[in-house]
């Protein structure tokens, strides 16, 4: 049931992505140029997402399970840290220079296009490098949990 539940929530969350014109990154570049021709319609997109986030992080702090019964993990960190940051220039970086980010980029890839192919590859590295870089980082301090910071898993 729970791979069900992903499938349709994959494929709701692309057709979203894709009627939104998120997966369109001449459309994204267009929010992303406040100083040129600047397309705002990316505001309501990003605003409808932000609203339902919150809905959705206001149930889930009540409950200790999900509703289809695996344990929820949400994050529990309050504070700005330098990975924090550094993690969000790059992310702002990687999407303001190629125009996606990593969910528009999948869909995109799925729909042929051939930019979002050197984008995946890119982003795959970059996966790869961080996990390297955190388990060595992880063998420096062996006493850390196997959680990511701000994550705690709620049983």
């Amino acid at each position: 049931m729970i791979v069900f539940a992903s499938l349709l929530a994959g494929l709701v969350f692309g057709l979203g992505l894709i009627a939104s014109g998120m997966a369109n990154p001449a459309k994204v570049l267009g929010f992303l140029d406040l100083v040129g021709r600047w397309d705002p319609s990316l505001v309501f997109v990003m605003g409808g997402a932000i609203a339902v986030g919150a809905i959705a992080f206001f149930f889930a702090r009540r409950r200790t399970v999900s509703l289809l019964g695996a344990a929820m993990k949400l994050p529990t960190a309050r504070h700005v840290d330098r990975r924090l940051v550094v993690g969000s220039l790059l992310f702002g970086v990687g999407w303001g220079v190629a125009g996606f980010c990593p969910g528009p980029a999948l869909v995109a890839l799925g729909l042929g296009e051939a930019k979002a192919l050197l984008f995946v590859v890119a982003m795959l590295v970059g996966m790869g490098v961080f996990e390297v870089l955190e388990r060595h980082r992880r063998r420096r301090r062996p006493n850390r949990a196997d959680v990511l910071p701000g994550q705690e898993v709620v049983t």
